[in-house]
């Protein structure tokens, strides 16, 4: 097998596995990263979204062979490290307002939600309607307006 190395939650790490091999599989089954959920593996759900060189990427979609040893990869498990705090201030926004129900599609949807305040932030304004209308990452619960609500206040804090 060959060897595929990136960086993972600020560490770079080495896998051997194949190169058609897709990241979800090598984040949770080699790595035991198990932040990322498997929902769909067609990139449709979003509940694998992470971050991939600060973007918001479905790593069910990726193969390993596309990383090169310089990219971040970031998943749940790392988004407090990059803000140097124990929660990012999106967690504590979930937190605050009781978003998850059953909790399966939280990790995607908060990394969704920390990439999207990122872009809009670099683009000079503030998180719209339709930028939270743009977020694709599906809830099987329902929590569409808690959502909403924790985007808007971690967004504050962001």
């Amino acid at each position: 097998m060959p060897e595929h190395t990136f960086r993972l939650n600020g560490e770079q790490v080495t896998v051997d596995v194949a190169d058609d091999e897709r990241l979800l599989w090598v984040l949770r089954d080699v790595l035991g990263v198990t932040g990322p959920k498997y929902g769909c593996g067609i990139n449709v759900c979003k509940a694998c979204t992470s971050h991939l060189n600060g973007r918001a990427a479905n790593p069910c979609s990726i193969p390993v062979r596309d990383l090169a040893p310089s990219d971040e990869v970031t998943t749940i498990e790392g988004l407090a490290a990059t803000v140097g705090r124990e929660l990012h201030p999106m967690q504590e926004a979930w937190i605050d307002l009781d978003v998850a129900q059953c909790g399966y599609c939280q990790p995607g949807q908060i990394m969704a939600a920390v990439a999207l305040v990122r872009r809009v932030a670099e683009e000079g304004r503030t998180v719209t309607e339709a930028d939270l209308d743009g977020i694709r990452n599906i809830c099987r619960c329902g929590t569409y307006p808690r959502i909403r609500e924790a985007i808007r206040a971690g967004a504050e804090n962001m």
